[in-house]
């Protein structure tokens, strides 16, 4: 069985596109909501890190937004990515029905992996910035004039953790849509699940002869 399938046919086009947009949709708005947390614990993350890096991007709105926009222009295009990923493993090869129950399912596994993988990084920020040594955080206060530098370091390691957790996930709803397909592909060959007019006929008996 292929990993992807090596051709599109013109009638999966449409659902293709209605899966990855809305994964790129949920995405975005998940880093629009996760960037209001982290925005809480540092701001300085934003108006000194993040206002350079997504300087076209800075429309002059107040910085709770601006952390907002920049979250969904982090994250929206890897929903987009794992949309067309997850629609080439074999999602679009679902009925309709089950289609939208396997993407549920696929959001929920990558939205707990992207909270706990992000809830792990910030135990780890905690943890080690506990006892105030921030030796290697000094090069930021350097260069761009962070000064909560205990805070900084604590929603760099939330982003990164929520990386790795969002990538985690992401695996496992592959491979749940992987599990749905062949499991489809196993009904559709089984005995007594063929397509309607596919039906094996029956041998040809001749006509019983009555003896006189």
């Amino acid at each position: 069985m292929n990993l992807l399938y090596p051709t599109l046919r013109a009638n999966q086009l449409a659902p293709m596109a209605r899966v990855s947009l809305c994964c790129a949709l949920v995405a975005g708005a998940y880093g629009a909501l996760h960037d209001q947390i982290s925005y809480a614990i540092s701001p300085e993350y934003f108006t000194k890190l993040k206002v350079h890096q997504f300087a076209y991007a800075d429309f002059g709105w107040p910085p709770r937004a601006f952390a907002s926009v920049v979250g969904f222009l982090g994250t929206w295009w890897v929903g987009l990515l794992a949309g067309w990923f997850l629609s080439r493993v074999g999602l679009i090869e679902l009925p309709p029905e089950r289609r939208r129950r396997c993407l549920f399912r696929a959001f929920g596994l990558v939205l707990s992996g992207a909270a706990v993988g992000g809830l792990a990084g910030a135990t780890v920020g905690v943890a080690t910035t506990w006892d105030g040594d921030l030796r290697g955080w000094q090069h930021w206060r350097t260069e761009i004039g962070i000064e909560d530098l205990r805070g900084f370091a604590i929603v760099a390691q939330l982003h990164a953790g929520g990386y790795l957790g969002a990538l985690a996930g992401a695996i496992c709803a592959f491979i749940d849509v992987r599990r749905h397909r062949a499991r489809a592909e196993g009904k559709g060959s089984a005995p007594g699940h063929e397509p309607p007019g596919t039906a094996t006929p029956a041998p040809y008996r001749p006509p019983h002869r009555q003896h006189l």
